[in-house]
C-alpha cells in the first residue's frame, strides 16, 4: 500500500507544478521558465546577465536559451545590449516592462519549497535527499539532465 500512496503524491506535486505553469502561462503569457529568466535578471548587477550564464541557470542548451530570450523580446520584456568596448559580448537587461511584469507573478511553488527546505534541519534535508535518491534509482533514471527548477512539458514548447 505505501507503494501507492508514493506514487500518488509524486502525483500531487507533478500536477501541482504543472497546473502552475499552465496558470503563469494564462495570465501572464509567459513560462515558468521566461519567468525564471526575469526573476535571475531582477537580482543581476544593472539588471542584466549574459546568455552563457542564462544557458548555466537554466540547464539549457544555447539555442533554447536564444528562444527563451528572443519570446521575451518580443514582448519587450527583456533587450540585448552590446557590452561597452566589446561588441562581442551581449548583455540581457531586463526592462521596465519585465521588471513590472516580474513584480505583478506570485511566488513560485519551487520558490515557497525551496524557503521551507532550508528552514529544515540538515538531518531533515538529508532524509529528504536521500529519499529522493532511493525514488530516482528505483524509476531507473538515468543520464537526464536536469532541470534547475520545477517545469515540464514547458521545456519542449520552449525548444519549439
Amino acid at each position: 500500500m505505501y507503494s501507492v500512496e508514493i506514487l500518488v503524491n509524486i502525483r500531487k506535486i507533478v500536477r501541482s507544478l504543472n497546473l502552475e505553469s499552465k496558470s503563469i502561462q494564462k495570465d501572464f503569457g509567459i513560462s515558468i521558465t521566461q519567468l525564471l529568466c526575469l526573476n535571475h535578471l531582477e537580482q543581476c548587477k544593472n539588471y542584466q546577465s549574459t546568455h552563457k550564464n542564462l544557458m548555466e541557470l537554466l540547464s539549457l542548451n544555447s539555442s533554447t536559451v536564444t528562444g527563451i530570450i528572443n519570446r521575451l523580446e518580443k514582448k519587450g520584456l527583456v533587450v540585448r545590449m552590446p557590452k561597452s568596448g566589446d561588441k562581442r559580448i551581449t548583455y540581457i537587461t531586463l526592462t521596465a516592462t519585465g521588471l513590472k511584469m516580474f513584480q505583478d507573478t506570485p511566488n513560485l511553488l519551487h520558490e515557497r519549497l525551496s524557503t521551507k527546505l532550508d528552514a529544515l534541519s540538515e538531518e531533515d534535508k538529508e532524509m529528504v535527499q536521500k529519499s529522493l535518491e532511493i525514488i530516482i534509482s528505483a524509476m531507473q533514471i538515468k543520464d537526464v539532465e536536469p532541470y534547475p527548477v520545477f517545469v515540464s512539458e514547458e521545456i519542449m514548447n520552449e525548444q519549439n
